[in-house]
């Protein structure tokens, strides 16, 4: 997390992961969730919360689930079901779940699959938001395996010399284990910054930097300000990875529309053949290690690799060099002995809702 989206210390309002765990199962329960799924959504929110991945935590996803439960949008008791199924491939019908629930699912039989097959590949349609998708990808790691997840739909990104955004940040999610080292977990939007990340800007009154966000005609803003200079009829205006076609905005666009197809299209999910605003899917896939050979060499490699990328000489002015997974199981270790850093306004929303829905506040 860059530190412009980060609370400051002095305003941050530290809780406990388990008090935050617990009125989180408690707000899904009361929405109508089962408590299997109330605990496991809860658990993908933790999983953002402690390791710093804030745009995907309480902060910002939590009240948007909890919307959607209680006006009927999202079905709180879904019932998941398999469309079609090969020995390594599987499409999957959410029943309008939310994501948290039915990617877990999703990865589950990627898993199972790729024991028996070396991969297992899943592609889900009619399902909701899910989440932190290094979450999902990370289930792989626990049984040797590499794990992708995916999530496509909605509109936020303005294509590459485009002037309306067609396509959403369609991030891409990235794990595999290693033995000593922290694994290895690249979880990122195929936009310059996650959308998400909007949110937290405007909660703590920062500006969108220059090649973050399109102006209104779709060119690129070089030049940064408001983020509420950047809405267009509702809709956010952001660029692709590499915020211009001379700086590589092709690719992060390209990249967009690849997860757009292994997520919708390969899903045959509705609204995917026209870009509908309200179009959502996801994939998984997991790949086992121990079909391409030996899985403790593959891990002892994993360590060397890492360890020379976290060692790498750092340019003037840095401390050090580091690997996507590092600072997230560094700031796993700080909160689990801290608590979780939210912005005053994010433990008013709560005070509010645990009154509303009659559940004891306890978080501070």
């Amino acid at each position: 997390m860059l530190e412009h989206f980060k609370i400051s210390d002095d305003e941050a309002i530290r809780v406990p992961i388990d008090s935050l765990r617990t009125t989180t199962e408690e707000l899904f329960l009361k929405c109508g969730v089962s408590e299997e799924d109330s605990k496991l959504g809860a658990d993908v929110l933790m999983f953002a919360d402690s390791r710093g991945i804030d745009t995907h935590g309480v902060s910002n996803a939590l009240r948007g689930y909890v919307s959607d439960y209680l006006s009927g949008a999202c079905n709180p008791r879904p019932v998941n079901s398999i469309i079609r199924s090969s020995q390594s491939t599987a499409l999957v019908d959410g029943d309008n779940g939310l994501g948290l629930m039915t990617a877990p699912y999703g990865m589950k039989i990627a898993i199972e699959k790729a024991k028996k097959t070396g991969v297992g590949i899943v592609s889900i349609r009619n399902s909701n938001h899910l989440g932190a998708a290094g979450y999902h990808a990370m289930m792989a790691i626990e049984h040797d395996m590499i794990g992708w997840c995916m999530t496509g739909g909605g509109k936020a990104m303005v294509p590459t010399f485009g002037a309306e955004p067609q396509l959403g940040t369609n991030p891409i999610a990235f794990a595999a284990p290693a033995n000593i080292e922290a694994p290895f977990m690249f979880d990122a939007a195929m936009t310059a910054i996650a959308g998400n990340k909007i949110g937290l800007a405007n909660r703590l009154g920062k500006p969108m930097e220059p090649g973050w966000i399109a102006n209104e005609d779709g060119s690129p803003n070089m030049d940064g300000g408001s983020t509420h200079d950047f809405i267009i009829n509702s809709i956010r205006t952001q660029l692709p990875l590499g915020s211009t076609r001379e700086l590589g905005s092709h690719k992060g666009y390209s990249l967009g529309v690849m997860v757009d197809i292994l997520c919708g299209q390969l899903s045959f999910a509705p609204g995917f053949e026209s870009l509908d605003q309200n179009r959502r899917a996801h994939f998984v896939a997991a790949y086992d290690i121990s079909a391409f050979g030996s899985v403790n060499d593959f891990k002892n490699n994993m360590d060397g690799m890492l360890k020379g990328l976290r060692e790498t000489k750092p340019m003037p002015g840095k401390d050090r060099v580091m690997y996507a997974g590092l600072p997230e199981v560094e700031t796993l270790k700080e909160r689990t002995e801290k608590g979780v850093p939210l912005h005053p306004e994010v433990i008013d929303w709560f005070k509010d809702i645990c009154a509303e829905l009659q559940i004891q506040y306890e978080l501070s």
